[in-house]
């Protein structure tokens, strides 16, 4: 009879030799246990050449800041709306951070950020982190488009109950659905999505916004990818 001490020695031995071997799998690399490092990070600006007046009745009579690619920081990333009335988008400044207010849009919309020079791998170990707001059962939810030009929802959905929250999302921990990119509706399962070539990556709100106050919207702020690239 093994005592308690050999039962233990045993186990350890059992499971240092299994994890050892997982190297020996193909596809399987130590480097998949390290985070990738920041590829890029937008934190948005207000821009006095995009001040306009919003479609939306909830809008008031004064000029907002509406979000378009002057409210980009970063000048290797494009800006893609989604939704017809993604244009009353508008640009925020809450807790000392600005971000893309969706209580004016009257659609479903969708906001991607794409590099000017890179694909992104969102397989493993792959993040995306933001700074988001949702309010009146409004949720966002992860968007990602494909290489070949297929844009997708994720399932994930996130709600923070009116607060300025931190959250981050995985991608191949979730399913994914094929996404109108004008009417910003869910249609079919995207199966077996190629993670390792997206084109663009952000958020979807299915939801109209509800106006100013105590409604449904939603805001994103600072957006940080944690992922590796390859080269357009």
């Amino acid at each position: 009879m093994l005592s308690n001490i050999s039962r233990k020695l045993y186990f350890l031995a059992v499971l240092s030799s299994f994890s050892l071997s997982l190297f020996s799998i193909p596809g399987f690399s130590q480097d998949q246990t390290q985070r990738p490092a920041l590829l890029f990070m937008e934190s948005w600006q207000q821009s006095e050449s995009a001040l306009g007046k919003p479609m939306s009745s909830h809008a008031s009579d004064n000029d907002y800041y509406l979000a378009g690619q002057s409210a980009v920081t970063n000048n290797d990333l494009e800006l893609d709306l989604y939704g017809y009335r993604s244009g009353d988008i508008t640009v925020y400044e809450h807790e000392g951070r600005i971000d893309l207010w969706t209580g004016l849009a009257g659609s479903p919309v969708a906001v991607t950020l794409k590099s000017r020079r890179n694909y992104m791998d969102l397989r493993g170990l792959a993040r995306m982190r933001a700074i988001v707001r949702t309010n009146n059962l409004h949720a966002l939810h992860p968007v990602i488009k494909l290489a070949d030009g297929v844009l997708a929802i994720g399932s994930q959905s996130i709600e923070t109950g009116g607060a300025f929250l931190s959250v981050e999302v995985a991608f191949e921990n979730q399913d994914w659905f094929v996404l109108d990119p004008e009417e910003v509706a869910v249609g079919g399962a995207v199966m077996n999505p190629d993670l390792s070539r997206v084109d663009e990556v952000g958020f979807a709100n299915l939801s109209a916004g509800g106006g100013h106050g105590f409604a449904g919207w939603s805001n994103i702020s600072t957006l940080e990818i944690y992922a590796n690239s390859t080269s357009r």
